[in-house]
């Protein structure tokens, strides 16, 4: 039996998605409504200083490594399986161009994080 590597894309996809559905929604109300608009937090709250601040925390950039690039990996995922219902069969292809693309982005992500 041929072994295959989906399961890897699918975990990483799953896990990226369940990121989206349940962070997702938090971090747009609070980063594009509450903080902005002064609503149950301090307008200086993700001020430069505060949000590097976060950055330097182990926890944070465990925090932050792990929204960009599950969120990355599950965009891969959902557009290689979008180009695939559109009719493109280049599959090697476009798992090359969009997986590609989510581990360069990835390793990017670890390589800032750590540069911190």
């Amino acid at each position: 039996m041929k072994r295959s590597n989906e399961p890897i894309f699918w975990s990483m996809f799953g896990a990226g998605g369940m990121l989206a559905a349940l962070i997702g929604p938090a971090l747009v109300i609070i980063t594009g409504i509450a903080v902005p608009f002064g609503l149950f937090y301090a307008p200086d709250t993700m001020s430069y200083a505060n949000m590097l601040a976060f950055a330097h925390n182990w926890l944070g950039k465990i925090f932050i490594f792990a929204v960009v690039a599950l969120f990355l990996w599950h965009a891969a995922h959902r557009i290689a399986i979008l180009l695939h219902d559109f009719g493109v069969h280049a599959v090697a292809l476009v798992k090359l161009i969009t997986y590609g693309g989510a581990f360069v982005g990835t390793v990017i992500v670890a390589y800032a994080l750590l540069r911190l």
